[in-house]
């Protein structure tokens, strides 16, 4: 896919720039100690009992089988009503902050990890952090463990894309495995971008960084990781490919039965924004114009079969329903129940 290299590199840096998406190898400057972690992965500053929310994860079902999703922190974008949006006004970005009562000095964007248990397997769409990417970032850890979900367990991590806050949580800060018996699944428009040595070597400095990560992080599973396009790749998961993002971003329906539930990946970010204004173009997005070509295909399925959906970085549980409106469409939670 010819991915505009304007697009590419405003794209690649913004990502670059954020502290919370930079550290792709080390571990965050303030000391994140006493949470259990995964074979050496650094979990976040232990919780202040007066001040800590219950553990972050959240399980619903689809048909038998059972979805969790697992909070793993969140990113800061400072200012973002100056360049988040490439395509709206300052105001007109401060304005919708504002209608769904959020902070206009600085913006938090969560960080979510889906898991899928189906019969004998425990499949992981995406691989998180790490703990690797800031002092906000890195809850996956424990409240995986909370959730009684093992890393050793885990059959199968099913990649979205490979930006950093996406793959970060594929290996420890010395590159070891994190998820030693799992098997990693990736889309081949994907991997064929990131590891063609020619993009790569074209790529502006500030985003040579990005390909060097994605080299370390798959290196350790050398063996173990297949390519896949559009269908069926695991029982009652199927690949659709969803493009502009990144050139090879591929969102994931679980199904069972009639049941079902879409894992979106990053087709759209924070909900209040690109669900309300689909025209808007994210400074992420790596080809804008296809990422909303892309945005509105997929909101307009969801939203008219009424799927489930899981957005990456939703306000948690990050789960729920898309209704279209006039200009565009709306987020509703799912509800929450005590027992799945």
């Amino acid at each position: 896919m010819d991915i505009d290299r304007r697009g590419f590199a405003v794209a690649t840096g913004a990502l670059l720039a954020m502290p919370f998406l930079t550290r792709l190898g080390s571990s965050p400057a303030a000391a994140q100690a006493a949470a259990p972690a995964p074979a050496g992965t650094a979990p976040a500053a232990a919780p202040n009992l007066a001040t800590a929310q219950a553990p972050g994860f959240f399980r619903f079902k689809v048909g038998s089988h059972i979805v969790t999703v697992v909070n793993d922190g969140y990113g800061v974008r400072p200012n973002p009503t100056q360049g988040f949006v490439r395509n709206a006004e300052p105001a007109a970005v401060e304005a919708a902050l504002k209608a769904a009562f959020l902070p206009t000095d600085a913006l938090r964007l969560p960080y979510t990890v889906t898991f899928l248990q189906a019969g004998e397997k425990l499949i992981m769409f995406d691989a998180g952090t790490g703990g690797q990417l800031g002092a906000t970032a890195g809850r996956m850890a424990a409240n995986m463990q909370a959730a009684g979900l093992d890393p050793a367990k885990v059959t199968e991590v099913i990649i979205t894309h490979f930006h950093g806050d996406h793959i970060s949580g594929l290996t420890t800060a010395d590159d070891k495995p994190v998820f030693a018996n799992a098997e990693i699944i990736v889309p081949k428009a994907e991997w064929d971008f990131w590891t063609d040595e020619g993009n790569a070597s074209r790529a502006a400095d500030a985003m040579k960084p990005a390909f060097a990560a994605v080299k370390r992080r798959f290196e350790p599973y050398k063996g173990r990781t297949r390519e896949i396009s559009d269908g069926e790749v695991l029982p009652g998961v199927v690949a659709l490919s969803t493009p502009g993002h990144t050139p090879g971003h591929t969102s994931y329906l679980l199904s069972d039965g009639s049941a079902q539930a879409l894992v979106l990946g990053d087709i759209t970010n924070r909900p209040e924004l690109n669900l309300a204004h689909p025209n808007w173009h994210l400074v992420f997005d790596m080809d804008a114009d296809l990422a909303e070509k892309t945005r509105r295909e997929v909101l307009d399925r969801v939203a008219t079969d009424r799927i489930r959906c899981i957005g990456y970085h939703f306000p948690f549980p990050a789960n729920g329903y898309v209704a279209k409106e006039a200009e565009g469409y709306r987020f509703f939670p799912a509800d929450w129940t005590p027992e799945v």
